[in-house]
């Protein structure tokens, strides 16, 4: 999104819209919306993303959470410009602003998930951020390590296990 965004590379947004335009077409069809209209967003979101893509920081927000809301707006416009009643959790408007004791509690939170990463063993510690951070599917994780199916879904499960241990004081 950075090269996008600072140098408007092109193979750089392919990439982007090779890899959120299939999730966003499937989050936009659950809310009840055709394939067709939902290829519609996709496509207008991707545009907007390409036009504004000097509007990201990404200090404010993760990639991921700025396409979703712009794709969850146009989702919003489209329901009102057809005139259905909107689906419960489109209503629902972002919750308010946290304070400073939820946002130290996140830090902290944060900060013991950072430490319990790192007792992982490196191959499990890869694969979890592959999987959860990078928002990657077993699949292309396989097919980017080279590791088998059931390597990749061993490792996640196990390093999974292992988090929640090292995990389960914080409940």
């Amino acid at each position: 999104m950075l090269s996008v965004r600072d140098e408007r590379d092109r193979s750089a947004f392919v990439s982007l819209f090779d890899f959120f335009a299939p999730r966003l077409k499937g989050f936009v069809m659950r809310s009840g919306l055709s394939a067709g209209q939902a290829e519609e967003i996709v496509q207008d979101v991707m545009l907007t993303v390409w036009r504004k893509a000097g509007q990201f920081d990404p200090a404010r927000a993760q990639v991921s959470a700025w396409i979703y809301q712009i794709a969850r707006n146009r989702q919003i416009d489209m329901i009102r410009k057809e005139g259905r009643p909107m689906p419960e959790e489109l209503t629902q408007e972002p919750e308010a602003e946290a304070d400073a004791t939820q946002i130290v509690a996140l830090e902290q939170e944060a900060g013991h998930l950072k430490t319990a990463l790192s007792k992982l063993a490196p191959d499990q510690r890869e694969v979890i951020e592959k999987a959860y951070m990078g928002e990657l599917t077993h699949q292309e994780i396989s097919s980017q390590t080279g590791l088998p199916l059931g390597t990749i879904k061993s490792r996640i499960r196990l390093g999974l296990e292992r988090l929640r241990h090292e995990l389960k004081d914080m409940r």
